[in-house]
């Protein structure tokens, strides 16, 4: 099972994004982001819900649920 973080680089590359385009989307500091991508800090829910809807995925899917 894919954890968060190679999720949030998956989906994000498949969008062409950079680690600061999303961060600029997301309203967070691109180190944040190069953060939850690396596995060293997981974000709450709410920034879940705002990265899978900026990203146009279930949150199910980005964070790992239901994947086997």
């Amino acid at each position: 099972m894919a954890s968060f973080a190679e999720n949030l680089k998956f989906y994000r590359e498949q969008r062409n994004m950079t680690q600061e385009e999303l961060a600029l989307k997301a309203r967070l500091g691109t180190a944040v982001i190069e953060k939850y991508e690396s596995g060293d800090q997981v974000p709450n829910t709410e920034t879940i819900f705002k990265l899978s809807t900026i990203l146009d995925v279930p949150a199910s899917s980005l964070s790992g649920e239901g994947q086997s």
